[in-house]
């Protein structure tokens, strides 16, 4: 059996989908806090069962019977989610799965400005030493970020940020697919490379590319990193988390996510997604 944590978020539920065009829903199963979220998946014959990263016990029943788990990165930072992927790792090898995967990300290192890589590399050093095999999925960095980035950009004509570098935005959708077929057909071995679209864009060609698409103007505006974070914060947002934020576009400006690699359109057998193609359908009300 199969095993998906995080199936109530975006991408683990899109995994899930993936593998339900692959393998029979009776050999599928998810992990979720809240099992009340899934109760589409759990008609269409996938086996539901709560589990929680806080909750090694919740984990040990989610995870029985599994043959692979999918542990889908916490939402947290630093030692908590450290320690809420020990947990899943240690739940996972107790449960004697033959393989863990991993969502990781492209920028994974110790020395990343962007404090969820250093989270990512952390974990994959607890891969490494779990003596259960395992692959770290090396995730292009979420097209839907720059989504977010974009914000109201294309009803203002404004988008300001500060300083940042070309990045690999990668569709959820196409990564999800990714990790159907790691689990389904072609085992990856530890640490993949980067799995990512085949092009990079700052965010001056995404206010470009936006207003293409909608005739509308859109303005490329650079910002310190400091007035960035302080209107973060007016916002509402936790210092912890601008604090976040302002080091995801240090890490941007500094070339972490700017490589690219052909081993997702290998996996897929197709040209990945473009950003135009992920605005285009954004834009449009859809998601990828």
């Amino acid at each position: 059996m199969i095993i998906v944590t995080g199936a109530s978020g975006q991408l683990g539920r899109m995994v899930v989908n993936q593998l339900l065009e692959r393998v029979p829903a009776g050999q599928i199963g998810v992990s979720v806090r809240d099992i009340d979220k899934v109760k589409e998946l759990q008609e269409r014959g996938v086996r539901v069962r709560k589990g929680d990263y806080n909750d090694a016990e919740s984990l040990a029943h989610a995870f029985e019977g599994a043959s692979q788990v999918l542990i889908v990165s916490s939402n947290s930072l630093g030692e908590k989610a450290f320690l809420h992927h020990r947990t899943a790792i240690e739940a996972a090898r107790k449960s004697g799965v033959q393989r863990i995967h991993y969502t990781s990300q492209m920028g994974s290192s110790k020395a990343s400005y962007f404090p969820p890589m250093v989270d990512h590399a952390a974990t994959e050093e607890l891969l490494k030493a779990s003596g259960t095999a395992f692959t770290s999925l090396r995730n292009g960095f979420y097209a839907g970020s720059a989504l977010m980035m974009l914000g109201d950009a294309v009803q203002t004509g404004i988008l300001a940020a500060p300083e940042d570098g070309p990045v690999a935005w990668t569709a959820h959708s196409d990564l999800a697919e990714a990790a159907a077929i790691a689990m389904t057909e072609e085992a990856l071995e530890g640490v993949t490379p980067v799995l990512t679209a085949s092009e990079t864009v700052d965010l001056a060609g995404i206010a470009a590319l936006a207003s293409e698409l909608t005739g509308r103007p859109i303005k490329r505006v650079v910002i310190s990193d400091e007035e960035y974070r302080t209107g973060l914060i007016a916002r509402g947002l936790p210092e912890e988390r601008a604090d976040m934020f302002v080091g995801l576009f240090r890490a941007s400006r500094n070339g972490e996510f700017a490589r690219t690699d052909d081993t997702l359109g290998r996996l897929l057998g197709r040209e990945p997604v473009g950003m135009k193609e992920v605005l285009s359908t954004s834009l449009a009300g859809r998601s990828l």
